[in-house]
């Protein structure tokens, strides 16, 4: 059964897409069956793993609001163990259409059940928002994943969305935890990202994962040519880093050696 967690922050900016595409791709070079689920309208992870935005087949919106299965939904990637459900932009008039909907909280849940059997992980890349698209990743999940960038105002929101997640345990989901708050865009030159990596450490504590997401330019650049850093660039030090956050993540060590 597939361990299902959702990648979120309110705050843009902070690491969420890049997160999403290279966990997910360092996860599967291990072998292990990986779902990504994109479900932010600027459709980031499609574009990021290879996929054009510009396609209206085949995508999260045709699952959530037309009647289509996930698994029809599924695409193959040019990663052996890496399947992907893409966005577009008809996600941007979804969270309307949502309210209309019966159950409309539970609609990824739902759909997450046809499938999670063919998997050990699904990963779902949230919009940065705290709407009706993220609740029901939020909903849908075991866990939740915090990208945080080290870098001024950043716990700005995070109170907001640590608390929406705690009334999504009460009143939908009440198996949902935090995986973990990743520091992420951490420059080893520059004081303030060493001193927001030990206020997030020091008011976190165990919450914390071990590895840090360095600033880095092939992590950069490998979106514009759609592919995971570790496709673009195995040796560069942001592959590195997710790869090493993979391996954090399946031995359950993750927070501070727990």
């Amino acid at each position: 059964m597939a361990r299902v967690i959702c990648i979120t922050n309110q705050k843009g900016g902070v690491g969420k897409t890049t997160t999403a595409v290279n966990l997910s791709a360092s996860i599967a070079v291990a072998e292990k069956r990986v779902l990504l689920i994109d479900i932010d309208p600027q459709g980031n992870s499609t574009s990021g793993i290879g996929f054009s935005k510009e396609q209206s087949n085949g995508t999260i919106y045709q699952a959530l609001l037309k009647g289509s299965g996930l698994r029809e939904m599924i695409q193959k990637t040019s990663l052996a163990y890496l399947d992907l459900v893409t966005s577009n932009t008809d996600l941007i008039g979804a969270e309307v259409e949502l309210i209309q909907e019966k159950d409309r909280e539970r609609k990824l849940a739902h759909l997450i059940k046809e499938v999670e059997s063919d998997y050990d992980y699904i990963f779902i890349d949230c919009p940065p928002s705290l709407g009706l698209l993220t609740i029901n990743s939020l909903t849908a999940a075991h866990s939740v994943l915090i990208p945080l960038q080290c870098e001024y105002y950043a716990l700005e929101g995070l109170g907001q969305l640590i608390k929406t997640i705690r009334l999504i345990k009460q009143s939908l989901n009440p198996r949902l935890e935090i995986e973990g708050i990743l520091l992420t865009m951490f420059d080893v030159r520059n004081n303030l990202s060493r001193q927001v990596a030990e206020e997030v450490r020091s008011h976190f504590k165990e919450k914390v994962f071990q590895t840090v997401i360095p600033r880095n330019v092939r992590l950069s650049e490998a979106p514009s040519h759609g592919k995971p850093a570790l496709l673009y660039d195995i040796h560069s030090k942001g592959a590195e880093s997710y790869l090493h956050l993979a391996g954090e993540l399946m031995s359950d060590g993750k927070k501070n050696g727990n």
